[in-house]
């Protein structure tokens, strides 16, 4: 995530789903996969359908069709992920800005009719900038805007979390960016 602040502008970018560990995990599972499934089938032709191992005297039946369906869950596991990584899911910005008074949240999504999510809010409609901490196992940090009608939108990405100090700080600086309180929880 990257920020551009200029005078009555705010920007914060972020990144999508396009990072490296994803891609990792979208092969690693492709290729398990792709293994369980050629075992499976090998196991149904009793032929080797593998070349670093035997796998044509494993009976069809009961373990070779569970090996057909472990392979065939992991592939479609592996292309879903492996696709969420080449459309860049989650991509987007946050754009403050005191000349029109709105702020604008942009993302993206999965293809199809709302493959670009846009939301706009009106700096009247804002009652505050929340910053909600939770610390132990599973940490959540998030800064959520919270609008008159009760409604509270996360700010900020669910990647690895942020250390709290930049939390605050930025936290700090949209709650003074747009002129409402700050909030914790």
């Amino acid at each position: 995530m990257s920020s551009l602040e200029q005078n009555s502008i705010i920007k914060t970018y972020f990144e999508g789903s396009r990072s490296l560990s994803n891609i990792f995990w979208a092969s690693v599972v492709s290729l398990g996969g792709l293994g369980f499934f050629l075992t499976g089938l090998s196991s149904f032709f009793q032929v080797n359908l593998l070349v670093f191992s035997d796998s044509s005297t494993i009976n069809f039946l009961p373990q070779g069709i569970v090996l057909v369906f472990y392979g065939t869950v992991g592939l479609i596991l592996g292309i879903f992920l492996a696709l969420t990584a080449f459309w860049n899911v989650g991509a987007g910005y946050n754009e403050y800005n005191r000349n029109s008074q709105e702020v604008l949240l942009y993302r993206q999504n999965f293809p199809g009719k709302n493959r670009k999510i846009t939301l706009k809010f009106r700096f009247q409609d804002i009652k505050s900038v929340k910053m909600k901490i939770k610390e132990g196992l599973n940490p959540t940090r998030q800064i959520l805007l919270c609008l008159t009608d009760s409604r509270e939108i996360p700010l900020i990405g669910i990647d690895q979390p942020k250390a709290l100090n930049k939390i605050e700080e930025e936290a700090i600086t949209i709650a003074k960016h747009l002129n409402v309180f700050l909030e914790t929880e």
